[in-house]
């Protein structure tokens, strides 16, 4: 693989969630209970998904819930290192990137943003509620205020620190003093759109996503990419693409390598690695942790991820 991705001065990259939970991100255990212990207790769901979806009675109480879940996923650091060593694996090499994750990991970690397109949306953008206008808004400033609202305080690092038990502030859950934080947040913060209705996140959910000017923009350099490439050597590099969706990724690149004699298709999948048999012969499948593999191939020891 490695000689392969050497080898091959273009590169086009394909990354679903499998990636970003390569790269630490966890919607259950403690970075759940590290933010959101007070809305578990008092509605018992067990993960930061399923507060996505619950029905809240206010809008005050949905935007508590939805800032710091926005926070979390968008504005905090990257918890580890996978998607830096993956710009070191093809930066000097003429790469695009597609991607159905919306926690804009990639922009984080240095690609060049004319190279990227979220397919999905982006958890740092707001869009009318009905769709119309087809624009969409940064919200970082207005979480911001909504997050601080609720008792939190902000570090240099942009992590969250809780009121504790002793009466300062601290970033260890079982020290957290949950009865200082509040779970709603003011009613002139509920963010309305030009239609007049609240808010909605930019997150392709149904019809009323919002393909923004910015979001067509990129789709054209996708596009243009690919057909400059249609013929002549490149790698299609799908990394934790499922098949909740295979349709954006890991379809779309199969047909390429096939209609392409000198595309190569690679996949990095920790669970599922499905190589069609009219491709198999250019392609090559790992069943592995995409952190690990990728670390490895940039020469970073493996002994590194022992424990």
């Amino acid at each position: 693989m490695k000689a392969l991705i050497e080898g091959v001065d273009s590169v086009v990259i394909g990354a679903g969630a499998g990636l970003s939970t390569a790269a630490g991100y966890r919607y259950s255990g403690e970075p759940f209970a590290r933010y959101f212990t007070d809305f578990a207790g008092l509605y018992d769901f067990q993960d930061m998904y399923s507060g996505g979806f619950y029905p809240y009675d206010t809008l005050e109480e949905y935007w508590g819930y939805w800032s710091r879940y926005i926070w979390v996923n968008r504005y905090l650091d990257c918890p580890g290192d996978v998607y830096r060593n993956l710009l070191k694996l093809v930066e000097k090499k003429n790469y695009f990137v597609l991607t159905t994750n919306v926690d804009h990991c990639f922009h984080k970690a240095g690609f060049d943003k004319k190279r990227l397109f979220y397919t999905q949306g982006d958890y740092g953008l707001w869009q009318a509620g009905s769709g119309q206008p087809k624009k969409t808004y940064d919200n970082y400033h207005q979480v911001k205020q909504m997050i601080l609202s609720q008792g939190w305080r902000i570090d240099a690092d942009n992590d969250l620190l809780a009121p504790s038990l002793d009466g300062g502030y601290t970033k260890h859950t079982s020290a957290i003093d949950w009865s200082q934080l509040k779970l709603a947040i003011p009613s002139e913060l509920v963010p309305y759109g030009e239609d007049g209705l609240p808010f909605a996140m930019n997150l392709r959910a149904d019809d009323r996503f919002v393909e923004d000017a910015g979001w067509h923009d990129a789709a054209k350099r996708y596009n243009q990419f690919i057909e400059k490439h249609a013929a002549g050597p490149i790698i299609y590099l799908e990394i934790g693409v499922g098949f909740n969706t295979p349709i954006i990724i890991k379809y779309n690149f199969w047909k390429k390598v096939h209609a392409n004699p000198q595309a190569y298709y690679i996949c990095l999948n920790k669970a599922e690695v499905h190589i069609p048999k009219e491709i198999r012969d250019r392609s090559i499948g790992i069943a592995g942790d995409a952190d690990v593999v990728i670390n490895e191939l940039v020469g970073i020891p493996k002994r590194r991820f022992l424990v």
